[in-house]
This record gives C-alpha cells, sequence and structure tokens, in this order.
C-alpha cells in the first residue's frame, strides 16, 4: 500500500515530479476533483483503472493546460472545437474529437479512433501539468460507480493507499462534472450535461445541437452510494417527511434550505442551499456525507427543474437514483 501524500498548492512542483516518474496523483478542477496519470505512459494510465476499479473499456479524458496539447493528438482542431475553446476554455467543457492515428494508446482512448480533452479552470492544475511537460488523463477520482469527489478529503477517502498524492485546493466551485460534446462527426453531440448548458453551446455555435439518448439499460452504473436514493418532487415534501420518520430504516434528507426550515424534518439532513447553483456545488458532498457519514439506509432528494445548470444537476440525480421518483405507493 503506498503513502497517499497531501501537496497544498504551492507544492505542485513535487506533484509534477511524481506524474514524470509515472506515479497517479489526484488534481483539483473547478468541477469535481481527477485522478491524474502521464497520459502518454501505458503502465501509468493502466494503474487509473486498476486504482479506480474501471472497467477498461471505459475511455478516459486527456486534461490539458494549453492548445498545443490537444493539437499534438488531434491535428488541426475543426471550426466548431475552436469556437468553443475561444468561448469556455479553461471551463467546464470537454470536447470530443478524432485523433490522428496511434497519437494515443488504445488503453486511453478504448480503442476508438476518437478522444476527449479539456482544460480545467484551475491555476494549481494548470501549473502542474506544465511543470510535468505532459497531458494528463483526468477521470474523476473516485471509484467506479461512486459518487463524484469535490474536495480532497473525498479523494482520501476513496484513494488512500492506491495513488501518491492528493493536491488539495479546496472544494470545488462548480460541483458537476464537465459538459462533454463529441465534435468528430457531422453535427455537435452533447454526450453529458455539464455546468454549461446547451443554450449556451447553441447560442456559440448558432445550431442547434444533438444529444445521446441515454441507453434503458446503462453498461455502467455511476454515483451510486450504498444508500438508496430517491427524489422528491416539492409539493411531495411534507408527505415524504411524515412517512419517512416512521420508517424502521434509517432515512437521510436533501433539500435547499427554505424546505428544510419551513419542515423541520426530525431526520438526517443535508442543507443543499439556496437554488440550483448552490445544490449543484453540495450534491455529491451531501450524497457522500449522508452515506458514508449518517449511514442512512435512504437518500430523499429534492428535484429541480431541467433548464440551464438544472439539466446537469438532474442528470446527476437521474443517474444515482436510477430515476426512482419518491411515492407513497
Amino acid at each position: 500500500m503506498e503513502i497517499t501524500k497531501i501537496y497544498q498548492p504551492d507544492q505542485v512542483d513535487e506533484a509534477a515530479k511524481e506524474i514524470q516518474l509515472g506515479e497517479l496523483i489526484a488534481f483539483p478542477t473547478e468541477t469535481v476533483y481527477g485522478l491524474g496519470a502521464d497520459a502518454t505512459n501505458e503502465k501509468a494510465v493502466l494503474r487509473v483503472f486498476q486504482a479506480k476499479g474501471r472497467p477498461a473499456d471505459n475511455p478516459l479524458n486527456v486534461t490539458v493546460a494549453n492548445v498545443e496539447m490537444v493539437k499534438r493528438f488531434v491535428g488541426d482542431i475543426n471550426e466548431w472545437g475552436q469556437t468553443l475553446i475561444n468561448k469556455f476554455w479553461p471551463g467546464p467543457l470537454t470536447l470530443i474529437f478524432k485523433t490522428l492515428p496511434n497519437a494515443l494508446s488504445p488503453v486511453v482512448t478504448g480503442g476508438l479512433p476518437t478522444a476527449a480533452f479539456r482544460m480545467p479552470d484551475n491555476q494549481v492544475t494548470l501549473k502542474m501539468i506544465e511543470k510535468a511537460q505532459t497531458p494528463i488523463v483526468g477521470p474523476s477520482a473516485n471509484s467506479s460507480g461512486k459518487p463524484s469527489p469535490t474536495t480532497a478529503e473525498h479523494v482520501f477517502h476513496d484513494m488512500e493507499g492506491k495513488i501518491a498524492g492528493i493536491v488539495d485546493d479546496g472544494p470545488t466551485s462548480v460541483g458537476m462534472e464537465s459538459t462533454i460534446i463529441d465534435l468528430s462527426g457531422d453535427v455537435p453531440v452533447i454526450i453529458r450535461p455539464g455546468a454549461i448548458s446547451t443554450k449556451q453551446i447553441e447560442a456559440v455555435l448558432k445550431m442547434k445541437v444533438k444529444h445521446k439518448q441515454a441507453a434503458s439499460n446503462q453498461k455502467y452504473r455511476h454515483y451510486n452510494p450504498d444508500a438508496t436514493v430517491k427524489m422528491v418532487n416539492h409539493n411531495d415534501w411534507q408527505i415524504a417527511i411524515d412517512w419517512a420518520i416512521k420508517q424502521p430504516f434509517k432515512v437521510g434528507i436533501m433539500a435547499e434550505t427554505a424546505v428544510l426550515n419551513q419542515f423541520k424534518p426530525q431526520l438526517s439532513t443535508f442543507d443543499l442551499g439556496s437554488g440550483v447553483q448552490d445544490a449543484s456545488q453540495n450534491f455529491f458532498a451531501g450524497i457522500r456525507k449522508l452515506d458514508n457519514e449518517e449511514h442512512v439506509n435512504l437518500i430523499l432528494v429534492q428535484t429541480f427543474a431541467e433548464d440551464g445548470l438544472g439539466e446537469a444537476y438532474m442528470n446527476r440525480l437521474r443517474k444515482a437514483s436510477n430515476n426512482q421518483l419518491w411515492s407513497l405507493e
């Protein structure tokens, strides 16, 4: 078992050296913490799959510090990509491009002719990548299938003894993973909603984009705590809380401050804050706290309208709950 060291932001030179040596380093972004390894070092990348317990055919994204790192693997960037890069990078947007032949190991790409690239809006991580002089793979730094980590403590909980270090830059500011858009085909396709909304992307590209349709039986489960998660519509809170108090098992509540103040549930609670922006930032932290610290059996979570950032919030909540809506029936 490795000793997992915590690096402060002024220690990124040390973290970068570990990357160069083929070690795994968790790093902060504005969305969630990522798990980094030299994207050109196949042995190091294989260790990422091992540390996460991630299926080997599930491709990894590549995290870069500048656009030149992307061009190294894809050649010329198409017009859509350049437009989105100019507007949203660094930021919570991941772009999928066709790659040059043999530019990246199939261990990174899952054997696909494409790869996903992101430049996070976090100066500490950008500096680390620049110091390491290599792009790094950057999946979320959690055990595969579990809620994403938004603090260094979350990473330590999942990865202690499995990785060399964690760069601690405090809680993430967005809390939801990046929007992913595939630019490798005839029309842009949003693969996963995130902090940058469909409307924002369409406004910049001046065109409609498609959305990948979610399969009814997802190959890989995501954001799944040990507790069962169910969605609660706004009008159902009083009856849901009354029901929860009577149950023989432990129930946790995740809702906005206004909901908690109104109903004052005598249960384990987590305050999502005020509005969908706060709720998105706090979502994964709440799931982890109620699951790992409060050890509840069921988590009831507030829903939001599916527009803007609510599109990403509800995507994660639907996955965490396996699309289960709480009801008395």
